[in-house]
């Protein structure tokens, strides 16, 4: 059975296919802010997910005529936004290391009822951390994808995604506990 997807903005998208400024407004003013996050948790910096936001809507509008609706517009949107992303992730020459062969400690476990963590401690340990274990996390916690479309993603072997994520948890976890969190 094949999934049909509907987009409650066809009108608009159909209206920026004709090149109109005002309906590509609605269309930045409906999208950007999230679009904004997505690029932030990965990039990690404000102006730099501010440089992807504005590049991905550049980019959208301009090839508009290559979306085919198979997904809706934000989801087509979304994958412009992070493929930008991980291009200036690149651009700063961040390597994606193979950690296949390191041995790990037993990650110690917490409780969840311990873990009551205000938003904005989460995000401050998130953006510690380096930029290929935030990346594999955001990609994977945030913005839905499994560990074969991050290698994919990446240029990376699926092996190295979870590692990788592992790893994120790992260290995450003992920022926390040094925290006494």
């Amino acid at each position: 059975m094949e999934t049909v997807y509907i987009d409650k903005h066809v009108t608009l998208v159909q209206e920026c296919r004709q090149g109109n400024r005002k309906a590509q407004f609605e269309i930045y003013k409906l999208y950007a802010k999230a679009m904004y996050n997505v690029a932030l948790r990965i990039v990690n910096f404000d102006d730099e997910a501010e440089d992807v936001l504005q590049e991905a809507f550049l980019d959208a509008f301009t090839r508009i005529e290559s979306f085919r609706g198979e997904t809706t517009f934000g989801l087509w949107l979304k994958q412009i936004v992070i493929n930008k992303s991980i291009n200036y992730l690149r651009k700063r020459k961040v390597e994606f290391v193979s950690l296949e062969e390191v041995e790990f400690a037993e990650p110690q476990t917490l409780d969840e009822e311990d873990l009551e963590l205000r938003v904005e401690e989460v995000r401050m340990a998130i953006a510690k951390l380096p930029d290929r274990y935030r990346v594999v996390l955001s990609l994977y916690l945030f913005e839905g994808y499994d560990h074969e479309e991050i290698a994919h993603i990446l240029k990376i072997a699926e092996s190295t995604s979870r590692t990788q994520y592992m790893r994120a948890k790992m260290k995450l976890n003992d920022l926390f506990v040094k925290r006494g969190v």
